[in-house]
């Protein structure tokens, strides 16, 4: 008779994908065995492979997992309708609110991506594409002409940039928490939007 699934079993899962991005985001996706993964979570190695194959399904698992959450964190505030302004503060909120949590999914994203085979990797690619075009779209919504001249793709990882590399410094336990840098992101970026002009060569050519 085959053996159920104990009821912290989905727990358990999202316990594991936890540490293992936390390894792969301080060692490496090459540099961490399956073993150092039972141990960060307190199990043997045959349990550890009663809840994942392999330590590739694990990394599918992380970056998938993370970018799904993006991308329905932009659905989500696309459905809300709000008015082009609070339309991206809305999802600069969400999104710093979403990286707070998942620092290391998102290292694990952006750096071992290339260890996945063509199949995942397009797949996973094609729904972060698809989460920086929903940003894209809300910064158009307050500079249309910067989609004639094909600024709003640059404009938008200017945003990300800001937001990745927070991460960096900030120290959550610090004065200032995730939920204060948020409006704060905001500010810096739609303060400085109307100011932007494209450059002669890209206005020439759009």
């Amino acid at each position: 008779m085959p053996r159920g699934r104990a009821k912290n079993y989905d727990d358990q899962r999202e316990l594991i994908l936890a540490h293992a991005a936390t390894l792969f985001a301080h060692r490496g996706y090459p540099g961490t065995s399956m073993n150092e993964v039972a141990q960060a979570c307190g199990l043997s190695k045959a349990t550890l492979y009663h809840y994942y194959d392999d330590k590739y399904t694990i990394l599918v698992s992380i970056a998938e997992g993370h970018v799904q959450r993006l991308h329905a964190l932009v659905a989500e505030v696309a459905a809300e309708r709000l008015d082009a302004q609070a339309h991206l503060r809305e999802l600069v909120r969400r999104i710093v609110e979403e990286y707070a949590d998942a620092q290391h999914a998102h290292r694990v994203l952006t750096e071992d991506v290339r260890f996945l085979n063509e199949p995942d990797r397009s797949r996973i690619l094609g729904k972060e594409r698809e989460v920086v075009a929903g940003f894209a779209r809300a910064v158009v919504a307050l500079r249309p002409d910067l989609k004639r001249a094909r600024l709003a793709k640059p404009m938008t990882m200017l945003l990300f940039g800001m937001i990745n590399w927070m991460f960096t410094w900030h120290k959550p336990d610090g004065e200032l928490d995730h939920a204060a840098m948020a409006p704060m992101v905001a500010d810096l970026f739609m303060g400085g939007l109307p100011a932007v002009k494209a450059p002669r060569k890209v206005t020439a050519a759009a």
